[in-house]
C-alpha cells in the first residue's frame, strides 16, 4: 500500500527514515512546472514527467525515500505504485498534489 501524505506531513514522513535521502519527485509536465513549483526545503526535488518514468527510472535510487507529486494526486499515485512494483520500498503519494501544497503548506505556490 502506498502511503498517502498531506503536504504538511511531508517532513514527518521523511523523518521516519533519517538514513534515506528525502526526495520529492514531481511528475508533472514542463509547462506545469513553469506555472507552479515547490521550493526544496529539507529534501531534493527531482522532476521527471510521468510518461518518462519507465525510461528514466535509473535516475532514481531505490534507497531514497520518495514522495511523488503532481497536480491533484492521481498521476503521482500511479507513479508511486509503479515505483513500488519496481523495488522502491519507501514511496508515498502527496495527497492533493501541488494544489494541496499551495492551500495547506505554502500559499506562495500558484494554484492552477
Amino acid at each position: 500500500m502506498i502511503d498517502q501524505i498531506r503536504p504538511a506531513e511531508l517532513a514527518e514522513w521523511f523523518a521516519r527514515n533519517p538514513g534515506a535521502t528525502p526526495v520529492v519527485l514531481d511528475v508533472r509536465e514542463p509547462w506545469e512546472l513553469q506555472t507552479a513549483c515547490v521550493v526544496p526545503q529539507g529534501f531534493t526535488l527531482a522532476t521527471i514527467p510521468m510518461n518518462e518514468i519507465p525510461a528514466r527510472i535509473a535516475e532514481l535510487d531505490a534507497n531514497q525515500r520518495i514522495a511523488c507529486l503532481c497536480h491533484h494526486g492521481a498521476r503521482s499515485q500511479r507513479v508511486a505504485a509503479f515505483l513500488a512494483q519496481n523495488g522502491f520500498d519507501e514511496v508515498a503519494n502527496i495527497a492533493g498534489g501541488i494544489d494541496a501544497w499551495s492551500v495547506q503548506h505554502d500559499a506562495s505556490v500558484p494554484r492552477y
